[in-house]
């Protein structure tokens, strides 16, 4: 089952201007360590960050909470599976927030994709309750 949907546009040029701006301390507190590492890689700079920004965005919007309640930008953080596909993982606020969402005996999945065709980077973000499945003859769990 969806538990929920965000989606966000960033604008690279404006991220550009605030990397141009506010540097280290920008990227200090809105991207991880491993999402600055690919980003500085890339030849991109400024696309990988609007695309990771926008991921965030429509993270705590799937969340159901915007970036109001309490969440961290670093709280969410876009990695990359080997075959290049993006993840999303979530700590303190943010995967509290969501195992408050997730029904008894699911357990949730968070699906991201990103797209940039400059001057524009998006990001969709859905998160789905899947059931847990019980060992001894792999039907799903009941919740309580």
């Amino acid at each position: 089952m969806i538990l929920g949907i965000g989606t966000d546009l960033a604008n690279i040029d404006r991220i550009q201007g605030t990397l141009d701006r506010f540097g280290e301390r920008f990227k200090n507190r809105v991207f991880t360590e491993i999402e600055q590492q690919k980003a500085e890689r890339r030849k991109d700079i400024a696309g990988t960050y609007a695309k990771r920004w926008a991921a965030k965005e429509a993270c705590s919007k799937a969340l159901g909470t915007g970036l109001a309640m309490g969440i961290s930008w670093k709280d969410m953080a876009v990695q990359n599976m080997r075959t290049g596909q993006p993840t999303m993982s979530v700590t303190g606020w943010a995967a509290d927030r969501l195992a408050d969402m997730t029904p008894p005996g699911h357990e949730a999945h968070i699906h991201v994709t990103l797209t940039d065709d400059h001057p524009w980077a998006q990001a969709f973000v859905v998160i789905e309750a899947r059931p847990v499945m019980q060992s001894n003859n792999q039907k799903p769990a009941q919740g309580g």
